[in-house]
């Protein structure tokens, strides 16, 4: 039999993520500051309903959109934290963490040949999936001189009469970047003026130390254009729970549920129960780790600066995204050369996309001591180069 696999998957490029922790696992003593995650165990009250909805006997499906408890909970937070209002029943769906929303969204809106934008550097997945339906991602690179804020000249030039969507994520995975509430009324002027659908990534909007979060869809005329996605991972501590959820126009919500039933029947039924105790009484939590992350980020930041990296001050997220350009060498180089003489993992910027080359993401959701090691290590390699 010939090609036995799909000629657009064989085509489709692996993770550079996954290549960089594969080989750190396999050494000893080496400080990761590459897993995109909390390093808070999830809060108690969390686990612990989970457990109890274990001894409860909760071991059925769901409802395909998810518990309609935890629904309308996602929609109580939703308008109490980012002053936005979406129907529990007709416009939610609770899904496999925040990768299958998008998974999702992008499935329901896209067809063949449509393009969506993907402002990079951006997280690794997006442009894959965009490609996998068989639409094309166009890349539009952000400013690096400007704290990789996006151009709005360089944004509208991307616009074809083939453009669908815009994908957007801020706080950014991986500069940590965040845009101001008037930057995205910008964005929102060209959605509205070419008639464009907005994917927004919304995972780390709970985890921005320095100015409020604005949610896309609060912007005058956005809601009905906007697919919101979100999830429990990053402000919750739930990485390894994969439960997320989307929130967007029901006749979009409706095509994404059909998509939902026949790939995934429905997120873990324990999980969502932890989930409605997340959201009932977790908000103490977010805080701490909110208040610790900043100190680490204050701390990383400014070392890198110190060391020679420099690197901008990242508004939000866990993410330092420093240049290594100083030292002559690309971010595949840098990033396998201090892992294998330093033993410190980060993850090359040109993952992210080609405007990510000459940087590398350092993920600072890491204890003080480690990161303080950890920089202890890159001053000693960086040294070599000045």
């Amino acid at each position: 039999m010939k090609n036995r696999v799909a000629v657009h998957v064989e085509n489709l490029q692996p993770s550079g993520i996954r290549r960089f922790f594969d080989l750190a696992a396999n050494m000893e003593g080496v400080i990761s500051l590459g897993v995109g995650e909390p390093d808070f165990v999830t809060s108690w009250g969390v686990r612990e309903a989970c457990i109890t909805s274990l001894q409860n006997g909760y071991t059925s499906y769901t409802a395909n959109a998810g518990l309609l408890e935890l629904r309308v909970g996602i929609s109580k937070y939703l308008k109490q934290q980012f002053d936005v209002t979406y129907s529990a029943t007709t416009d939610i769906i609770v899904t496999v963490g925040a990768s299958q929303a998008l998974d999702l969204a992008i499935r329901a809106i896209v067809d063949p040949g449509d393009e969506v934008i993907v402002i990079e550097p951006s997280f690794v997945s997006y442009a894959p999936l965009i490609e996998l339906v068989g639409g094309r991602a166009v890349r539009v690179g952000a400013d690096a001189q400007n704290g990789f804020s996006i151009l709005m000249d360089d944004l509208e030039s991307a616009i074809t009469d083939r453009t669908k969507a815009i994908l957007l994520c801020f706080p950014n995975n991986p500069t940590g970047t965040m845009l101001s509430k008037e930057q995205l009324l910008e964005i929102s002027y060209l959605v509205e003026k070419y008639d464009l659908l907005v994917l927004s990534d919304e995972i780390y909007a709970e985890l921005c130390f320095d100015t409020s979060f604005t949610s896309f869809p609060t912007l005058p005329m956005m809601k009905e254009r906007t697919i919101l996605i979100s999830g429990f991972s990053k402000g919750f501590a739930m990485t390894g729970w994969r439960l997320g959820f989307v929130a967007g126009p029901t006749d979009i919500i409706e095509a994404m549920l059909k998509i939902h039933q026949y790939a995934m029947m429905c997120a873990s039924t324990m999980a969502q129960y932890g989930a409605i105790e997340a959201l009932k009484n977790g908000r103490n939590d977010i805080e701490e780790m909110k208040k610790s992350y900043r100190r680490r980020r204050n701390y990383f930041v400014s070392s890198l600066n110190e060391i020679g990296l420099p690197c901008h001050l990242p508004g939000g997220a866990f993410y330092a995204f420093p240049s290594i350009q100083l030292t002559g060498l690309s971010s595949q180089e840098f990033a396998e050369q201090l892992l294998m003489e330093e033993k410190v993992a980060v993850v090359p910027g040109d993952v992210f996309g080609a405007s990510g080359e000459g940087y590398v993401r350092c993920s600072y959701a890491s204890s003080m001591e480690h990161l303080q090691e950890a920089i202890k290590r890159m001053e000693r390699f960086v040294k070599k180069y000045r």
